[in-house]
């Protein structure tokens, strides 16, 4: 839900975009801010002990409690609390060591109790920040600790709207950023670092198809070289990052016509409009006053212990950044080729784990490249169904000349697909491994004699001089052989008929 706000003041996130220059008038910059709303991996909801799971039917997950019932009093997950500690420490923030709840009192339909349990005065983060490259330091202004909303389903059929309030009481962590972006690009850049860094420190899954990580933005425009900053509108609930900068793009276009054609801008509230690419108002925008923020009385305030707060900073794994670090420096890799396998928390743990498991950087990034994100492709799925035990047994097997290349890439593609095999039970159905034992040898004889045979033409062009047909030659043979004898040997004997054809 929206952070606590002044208006046009540095206690608000307001993203900025690139410079917009009207060659007639006045070149302004776009400034923008973000809230960024990151549902927490917990197993039960922030103040009851409903599941917090995605994907459950219609208002499963509720109870008394987070239906606002009365008489229902709220009990703190521990858990939350520790992940929103845990997501502080990654984004470089000071911990706040006595926190408080506070109610954010608004009507509307997807609030249950009518006001939100929130942090307004004593949010559990304050400061921090993230380097998103070339020089630009992008700081946080403060996290809070929340409990999300339940969600309106519209029937535009039946001209109705249900409410599912699985979602009501979910906990999540409220990122609000100083006005520090200068572009719709740097907007986009933090967000996704953002996004990373939780992700890589197991504070949430990222997973913004499911509204588990959402973005507010807060546009507004200056002329260039100005300090003052101009009324902004805040652009809610974006759920894809590609619509984080159209909407940025778009409320600057509209505010800087606005201001050109003499009209009067707004502090309000919009929706994106992913068909036209464009924002619509929802509402006026309400400041701080507006909520009747007060304190919680049904929950005690929050004492954090120093030693706690360090043992949950300890346990977080390495970032992402030290990540591509040690694969650009220790590992040989490129920037891009890092970049790539860090874009998948489980694609970075599986490479990491099959050169733990002795396998050389190289071939690890190998297999990653070429064949596990190539199955993966765009899917949300990031189960990856091959362990690096398993990767790593293929690797060797292959240097060692007992499977094929081919074959690899089968098998990889085999326990992908989730078929519940084993890999030896894979190697063992498809009679992948390479035989060179001497019944198998007379039967190559046999089969390349008989592929010779039933292709007098090829025979014939490569007598001429086509040698590119002894690729054509092996691939007929490996449909009976299926990689089970040795590329070279396959080749050899494959010569050493042609040399003897016709003599």
């Amino acid at each position: 839900m929206t952070a606590h706000s002044t208006a046009n003041t540095d206690t608000r996130a307001n993203v900025a975009s690139a410079t917009h220059a009207p060659a007639q008038k006045t070149a302004y910059t776009t400034v923008v801010g973000l809230e960024i709303h990151a549902e927490l991996l917990t197993n039960t909801k922030l103040f009851c002990g409903c599941p917090n799971t995605f994907g459950s039917g219609e208002n499963a997950n509720t109870c008394p409690g987070c239906l606002g019932l009365p008489g229902t009093l709220p009990a703190l997950n521990r858990a939350a609390v520790e992940l929103a500690i845990k997501g502080g420490c990654a984004l470089g923030c000071d911990i706040t060591r006595t926190t408080g709840w506070d109610r954010k009192s608004y009507f509307y339909a997807d609030l249950p109790n009518g006001y939100q349990i929130t942090q307004m005065y004593a949010p559990i983060c304050t400061g921090g920040g993230l380097d998103i490259g070339g020089g630009r330091f992008i700081r946080l202004h403060h996290i809070h600790l929340e409990e999300d909303a339940g969600k309106l389903i519209h029937d535009n059929a039946r001209n109705t709207t249900r409410i599912d309030f699985n979602r009501a009481g979910v906990p999540l962590i409220e990122i609000v950023t100083m006005p520090d972006m200068r572009s719709a690009e740097e907007a986009v850049a933090f967000a996704e670092q953002v996004r990373q860094t939780l992700v890589y420190a197991g504070v949430c899954d990222g997973r913004m198809e499911q509204g588990r990580f959402r973005v507010d933005a807060n546009v507004s425009v200056m002329p260039v070289g100005s300090e003052k900053l101009g009324v902004r509108s805040e652009v809610k609930n974006l759920n894809s990052f590609r619509f984080v900068a159209q909407a940025i793009e778009s409320e600057a276009r509209r505010h800087i016509r606005t201001i050109e054609e003499g009209g009067e801008l707004r502090q309000e509230t919009r929706r994106f409009i992913e068909s036209s690419g464009e924002t619509e108002a929802m509402r006026e925008k309400e400041d701080a006053v507006d909520y009747r923020y007060f304190p919680d009385s049904d929950i005690p305030l929050l004492t954090l212990d120093d030693g706690h707060i360090d043992s949950l900073r300890a346990s977080l794994p390495e970032p992402p950044g030290a990540r591509k670090a040690r694969y650009v420096g220790e590992h040989g890799m490129t920037e891009t080729d890092a970049d790539t396998i860090l874009s998948r928390k489980t694609v970075a743990d599986f490479y990491d784990g099959v050169v733990a498991l002795g396998a050389e950087p190289r071939e690890a990034l190998g297999i990653v490249r070429g064949e596990i994100l190539r199955h993966m492709g765009d899917t949300e799925n990031d189960a990856i169904g091959v362990s690096p035990k398993d990767a790593v047994k293929l690797l060797r097997m292959g240097a060692a000349g007992e499977i094929s290349a081919a074959n690899m890439k089968k098998a990889v593609a085999m326990l992908m697909r989730g078929s519940g095999a084993t890999l030896d039970g894979i190697v063992k159905a498809e009679n992948m491994l390479i035989r060179e034992d001497t019944e198998a040898l007379a039967a190559l004889t046999a089969l390349v004699g008989d592929v010779l045979a039933a292709n007098p033409a090829a025979v014939a062009s490569y007598k001429a001089g086509e040698a590119k047909v002894l690729g054509y030659f092996m691939g007929q043979c490996n449909k009976t052989l299926k990689g089970a004898v040795q590329p070279q040997t396959l080749q050899n004997e494959i010569k050493a008929q042609l040399e003897k054809w016709g003599t």
